[in-house]
């Protein structure tokens, strides 16, 4: 009797132990899965931003100052320091115009306009505050940077290396970790620029 009730005992500890490795293992893959999905930390978020390898994505900028209000579409690619590129989408009096950075060099082409005229009156066009590359190098060298957050958004902000007076805000919807929206304020000039991420892509692998 005695040794069919160790048996059995063992055999109910056994069941229980098997029951507990099972959880385990299936709680750690739940985990990991919710972790890859939409479920990251802020910090994770904004890490992700932050290490960007690539990004694609078609913008919508509105740019409004004291002298004028511009609205355009550009498509913009990033692959890296040395193949950075927008070209304007709308309007369509300088759709095709292309902004190639290479080496932290801007250049402009389009031989069959006045690219003159596109200085004048696209300033913020022919700089890079456009790029999201240009908000993550102003983020890490920043002093000032920090990120902060409700229900739905992360919101993160820094300043211009060059110009202590741009500010920038990159709001991030949660879900997807996707940028939706960059707020570029100079409150020397009194200009506010306004980005829409219509369609991006971040990839930091």
């Amino acid at each position: 009797m005695k040794n069919e009730k160790k048996r059995k005992i063992v055999i109910v500890c056994f069941i229980v132990t098997l029951i507990l490795i099972v959880f385990l293992i299936s709680y750690f893959f739940m985990v990991k899965n919710l972790k890859i999905g939409n479920n990251k930390s802020s910090q994770e978020v904004v890490d992700n931003i932050l290490n960007m390898k690539t990004y694609e994505a078609e913008i919508e900028v509105e740019v409004k100052s004291n002298k004028n209000q511009n609205k355009y579409v550009i498509k913009q690619e990033y692959n890296g320091e040395n193949d950075n590129y927008q070209e304007v989408l709308e309007p369509s009096n300088i759709k095709g115009v292309k902004i190639t950075k290479k080496n932290d060099e801007l250049k402009l082409e389009n031989t069959n306009l006045n690219l003159v005229s596109i200085f004048e009156n696209y300033e913020y066009l022919s700089e890079n505050h456009l790029d999201l590359d240009s908000f993550i190098s102003d983020y890490k060298e920043s002093r000032y940077s920090k990120y902060k957050e409700n229900e739905d958004e992360i919101i993160m902000e820094t300043f211009s290396q060059n110009d202590s007076k741009i500010e920038k805000d990159l709001y991030i919807n949660r879900k997807t970790g996707m940028p939706t929206k960059l707020e570029i304020n100079d409150t020397n000039k009194k200009t506010a620029v306004y980005i829409l991420y219509r369609e991006v892509n971040v990839n930091s692998k």
